[in-house]
């Protein structure tokens, strides 16, 4: 039996040691204690039993900065989506990126061979409402788990205990939900391997990286990594044995601490448990879907 969660976190690039990159700066020990150092361009290609980091083009041969909008595209469908539209597409997918992400998702493909998928995120009654009322547009990730008729989860599965907020600890997500206790990042990282352990393929996404590399809504680079690295400390600490856990990005930001713009770095996709290995050789993000879903014996 195998098992994958899929944290799928905004903005995060490999670049070298230095005084201008947080990854490098920023105390993070349960990532360091795994990667027996920080997420930097130096350990790319570390491949051991039970952990590969390997380095994905962003960029796809397309020029420009890497965006959100055909990153997450490229990472959810194996399509390489910059390519496609000869472009890269910032923020939210406009009516082709969609229809890619409808026909060609991941977690649809997946739902469709008969396997269990979820996203830990939650939604709140607002959001829904929004969407409703024509004033706010899915992301790609959203999209990619819509096109697998996958229910989205909402703040009362978040107080149970079966679902994760993008922002970890609950804080900025109880401003539309106030009903909902806050959490520590290790709990919340208790419930996602709980989730995990009992679906075949759990997608989590978090934007707070991409918020602090741009220094926007108050985020800073150690408050996200923080969250982050305590997350990953609760989901390592309660895994079940069977899961594989999969951190990748979209694009490089938060890893060039000097601006608040986007990056053309590599982005990690660091394999935590007994498949790890398997994904130490993918060297683009649009590899990543193929890739996964061959190991949970879905066509591509």
């Amino acid at each position: 039996m195998r098992r994958y969660l899929l944290l799928f976190v905004d903005g995060v690039g490999l670049a070298p040691v230095s005084a201008d990159n947080p990854l490098a700066a920023v105390p993070m020990p349960a990532l360091a204690g795994a990667l027996d150092g920080p997420l930097t361009a130096e350990r790319a290609g570390t491949v051991r039993p039970g952990l590969a980091l390997a380095a994905l083009d962003a960029s796809l041969g397309v020029a420009g900065l890497p965006q959100s909008a055909t990153g997450q595209t490229a990472l959810f469908t194996g399509l390489d989506a910059p390519v496609r539209l000869g472009r890269h597409v910032a923020a939210l997918p406009g009516p082709r990126l969609a229809a890619m992400l409808a026909e060609h998702s991941l977690l649809r493909r997946a739902a469709a061979a008969g396997r269990r998928v979820t996203f830990a995120n939650p939604f709140t009654a607002a959001y829904f409402a929004e969407v409703a009322a024509g004033r706010r547009r899915h992301s790609a990730t959203t999209l990619a788990v819509l096109a697998g008729g996958v229910p989205l989860r909402d703040a009362a599965d978040l107080s149970a205990g079966e679902a994760c907020s993008w922002d970890v600890l609950r804080d900025s997500f109880r401003r539309w939900a106030p009903e909902v206790e806050p959490v520590e990042a290790e709990v919340a990282g208790r419930h996602l391997a709980a989730l995990a352990a009992g679906h075949d393929l759990v997608l989590w996404e978090t934007f707070m990286t991409d918020l602090a590399g741009h220094r926007r809504w108050g985020w800073s680079a150690e408050e996200a990594l923080g969250r982050l690295d305590g997350l990953l400390a609760g989901v390592l600490a309660h895994r079940a044995p069977e899961l594989t856990v999969l951190l990748v990005s979209d694009h490089g930001n938060l890893e060039a601490a000097g601006h608040r713009s986007h990056t053309s770095n590599p982005v990690p996709l660091l394999a935590i448990g007994p498949d790890a290995i398997t994904f130490a050789d993918l060297g683009r993000i649009d590899e990543l879907a193929p890739r996964l879903l061959a190991r949970l014996e879905v066509p591509f």
